[in-house]
């Protein structure tokens, strides 16, 4: 069961005014992912439900998401999730089936969206890295771009900003090899950018 083409166009022009208004977000270099139809994977902090819908606002391509497993338990939720480019996977089981669904969609010349800390941070703080996104990435030589959702503001007057850093290679990631270290490594890399990128937003937007 693949991405509808028809439901995401009309998900998204459905959504884009509606979040426009609520969340006031901003998109900073959404030309960081090339349209070039090549694959991609976009690996993001997590802090709300929300984040998927903005991240696909962000920009012109369709993202599919690796999503947890427990979503896809409700027929109806699951095939409407399904059908806007989500597929399941396993948390801290090693999901070997969900790693290949991501490595087929970026060998079609697709983006992978993933949530690099494995789920939603409750409190909004960032929490460690997981390295599922590697594995992905050193299997099929995919670029990776860090993607940064931040909260700045409170209540009505909140706005959500989406940041786009460079792609980086799997050669600037050091993940010639798939061994433990390599994966952490590349984690801690992908990571560091989410910080920076969170803290430039936060100063910069914080008082707009």
């Amino acid at each position: 069961m693949g991405q509808s083409k028809v439901l995401y166009a009309v998900g998204r022009a459905v959504c884009a005014p509606i979040f426009k208004v609520f969340y006031r977000y901003k998109v900073i270099n959404k030309s960081n992912i090339p349209n070039d139809g090549k694959g991609y994977i976009i690996a993001c902090n997590h802090m709300s439900y929300s984040d998927p819908v903005l991240l696909g606002l962000g920009q012109k391509r369709r993202l599919n998401f690796m999503a947890k497993d427990e979503l896809f338990k409700n027929k109806f939720f699951a095939f409407l999730i399904r059908h806007l480019g989500a597929f399941p996977v396993k948390r801290g089981a090693g999901d070997g089936k969900a790693i290949k669904n991501g490595e087929d969609i970026i060998n079609e010349g697709n983006l992978m969206t993933i949530f690099i800390e494995g789920g939603r941070s409750k409190t909004g703080e960032l929490m460690r890295p997981r390295s599922g996104f590697a594995v992905i990435a050193q299997q099929t030589k995919a670029p990776v771009v860090p993607a940064c959702i931040t909260n700045v503001g409170k209540g009505i007057f909140g706005k959500r900003i989406i940041h786009f850093a460079e792609p980086i290679s799997v050669e600037e990631l050091g993940l010639d090899s798939i061994d433990r270290r390599a994966l952490k490594g590349a984690a801690n890399i992908v990571m560091g950018k989410i910080k920076e990128m969170r803290e430039q937003d936060s100063n910069d937007y914080s008082r707009s």
